[in-house]
């Protein structure tokens, strides 16, 4: 209770993971194609990131499995369905996490140019594999500090910007609120919200992260829900206030993919120097993204190991998950190897899948807790969080559903369907075959927590009882019933 992560800890990880290059360099795209509605854009997807939150949350209060989501939908559908979403997790982020390395390395590569885009990717990706090694608290610490960084970095931006408006910069006139103004509000009307849900969502990805850590949390059922509540607040709040100072800087159509919306709106009005420091916030952003996401990494592939359904060496019964952690390093030098060697197209292919594996794991932890909820009603002392259940959990999964299934109307984000699918259709595949015609996977033993039912009902002390007496059967039953 006195050691483990605090309630600040994972919501600066949680935090660190969310706030990467999507944010700082991909939200051009979603911004053209709803224009100022994007402001409702990243409403909805906040309420939709609540409910899945709180959907993890409700499961993670009754037991913080180390698994996570994992766990729970493997104890709610079975083995084939935590060894299917588990690979395409593990898979999905890794080869995400090779592809930010290659980018961080390009972004070095501009103030180092003697540099091979290998080298410094490689060495990338080791420094964050080794880092994790320090364990959860000493990681917690340093990935706070980065994600501090990426914090006040939007902060200044949305000050900024309200100096510019305001005319409290020398040199520049009052902005006002003309460029907002002169906007249609729905350019592409409702289907410029719908395709723009996809990369917004995205933007969001990484808030899992939560539910991975939350076994190495102090006082798991107190603290998950709180930095899920600081982490849902924080989010919304910096995104709806950084895109209206976006909205009111610059036209939408000024906006390109090949360069980052806050520096183009900052360079518009005289501020060059924004360019040289946005390249250190998004080093900054996707080194604190992928010690986060390796965090996350490490402790899934361990989890699965556990239950058999990856290598036995990789099990690891100390608080570090060395060998989990290890393995994750060696699969992102694997996926940046891919990138340096294949057709780029191919790698772009393998990549696209990232976006596809987080969906797919937010719809099966909605679906998870839908049936959590069902046959147990509240976890322990009725910390029942996700308000208008079931309703709200039937909106949740036909909306992640819906923007899945909008993957092929986003350009560039059809391949990324076809990819997820192929991905977990490989891993369907892949158990049935592992199972039916190799071995069976080993029961897990009734101390794993993926042999523990969805909820572990806490009974209490008989004071019927006394010492040396026994129980009459029929009360026995009664409990049991009970």
């Amino acid at each position: 209770m006195n050691k483990g992560l605090s309630a600040w800890q994972l919501t600066m990880m949680a935090l660190g993971t969310v706030f990467g290059g999507a944010f700082f360099l991909g939200s051009a795209v979603s911004v053209k194609t709803a224009g100022p509605a994007i402001i409702i854009c990243y409403l909805l997807a906040g309420a939709l990131i609540y409910a899945i939150l709180f959907s993890l949350s409700e499961m993670t209060v009754a037991e913080a499995a180390p698994g996570s989501f994992r766990v729970f939908a493997q104890r709610a559908y079975g083995p084939g369905v935590g060894f299917v979403v588990g690979w395409v997790y593990w898979t999905g982020l890794v080869l995400a996490m090779s592809s930010e390395a290659t980018a961080a390395a390009i972004l070095i590569k501009t103030w180092l140019p003697g540099i091979s885009i290998a080298l410094a990717g490689s060495a990338i990706i080791i420094a964050v594999t080794l880092l994790n090694l320090l364990g959860a608290d000493r990681l917690s610490k340093l990935e706070s500090g980065l994600a501090v960084v990426k914090v006040l970095s939007i902060v200044g931006f949305i000050l900024l910007g309200a100096a510019l408006v305001g005319g409290f910069i020398n040199g520049v006139p009052p902005i006002g609120i003309s460029v907002l103004t002169a906007e249609p509000w729905f350019p592409a009307g409702l289907g410029g919200i719908a395709g723009s849900m996809l990369i917004v969502v995205l933007t969001f990805a990484g808030f899992e992260i939560i539910g991975l850590a939350a076994a190495e949390a102090r006082d798991p059922a107190r603290t998950v829900p709180q930095a899920i509540r600081y982490t849902v607040a924080a989010l919304v709040g910096l995104y709806v206030l950084a895109f209206l100072s976006l909205l009111l800087l610059i036209p939408t159509a000024a906006l390109t993919d090949h360069a980052s919306p806050l520096v183009a709106a900052l360079t518009r009005w005289g501020l060059t120097w924004a360019g040289a420091a946005m390249n250190v916030v998004l080093i900054t952003a996707i080194l604190s993204t992928m010690l986060a996401a390796m965090f996350g990494l490490g402790r899934m592939i361990r989890s699965l190991a556990a239950d058999g359904h990856a290598p036995a060496w990789i099990k690891d019964e100390s608080g570090i998950p060395r060998r989990g952690i290890l393995f994750s390093g060696a699969g992102m030098l694997a996926g940046m190897t891919l990138g340096l060697v294949l057709p780029e197209t191919v790698y772009l292919f393998l990549i696209s899948s990232g976006g596809f594996s987080l969906l797919f794991s937010y719809l099966v932890i909605l679906a998870t807790h839908y049936k959590f909820r069902k046959l147990n009603g509240c976890p322990p002392a009725g910390h029942c969080q996700l308000p208008g259940y079931p309703y709200t959990s039937w909106l949740a999964m036909v909306s992640c559903t819906a923007i899945i299934a909008s993957m092929p109307l986003v350009p560039g984000q059809r391949t990324g369907l076809v990819a997820g699918v192929m991905l977990v259709l490989l891993y369907t595949g892949t158990y049935f075959i592992r199972s039916r015609f190799l071995h069976r996977p080993a029961a897990p033993s009734p101390t794993t927590p993926s042999a523990l039912p969805l909820w572990q009902p806490q009974f209490e002390t008989s004071e019927e009882l006394q010492p040396g007496q026994q129980e009459p059967e029929k009360k026995t039953a009664d409990r049991c019933k009970r």
